[in-house]
């Protein structure tokens, strides 16, 4: 199994990331536009289809919303693996802003490096979006 993992700080207050994060069906307004252009909440909120720009879709459980924690789990289908699990975090940084944690564990191993670019790609487009101010 794969397992990626990619940190970014990003200038924004950590209670705003998270409170953002874990709308989990506001990616395309709160967390990622313009990579994501849909999220619609199922089965009461406990899963979601997620669209993106280029026309994927994400069908994802979410497993957890641990506010305590600031971290949110989920599980992934759709993609080019059989298994994907993954979770994001928020940690307070000295400065005021936030580190935002994005882990995944992937099978098979090939489908490491399609999740990487999509992580790291998810990860620039918040701290842009949080970065011009976007804190609602």
């Amino acid at each position: 199994m794969t397992r990626i993992r990619e940190t970014i700080a990003i200038a924004a207050p950590p209670a705003a990331l998270w409170d953002a994060l874990a709308d989990v069906g506001a990616l395309q307004d709160r967390v990622a536009p313009g990579m994501v252009v849909d999220t619609q909440l199922k089965q009461d909120g406990a899963a979601r289809v997620v669209t993106f720009a280029n026309g994927a879709v994400l069908h994802e459980d979410i497993v957890s919303v641990d506010h305590g924690r600031r971290e949110l789990v989920w599980t992934a289908k759709g993609g080019p693996w059989t298994h994907h699990n993954a979770w994001i975090s928020v940690t307070d940084r000295a400065d005021g802003g936030g580190d935002v944690t994005w882990t995944a564990d992937v099978l098979p191993d090939s489908a490491g490096e399609i999740v990487a670019g999509f992580i790291a790609a998810g990860l620039r487009t918040m701290k842009i979006h949080f970065e011009r101010g976007n804190h609602e």
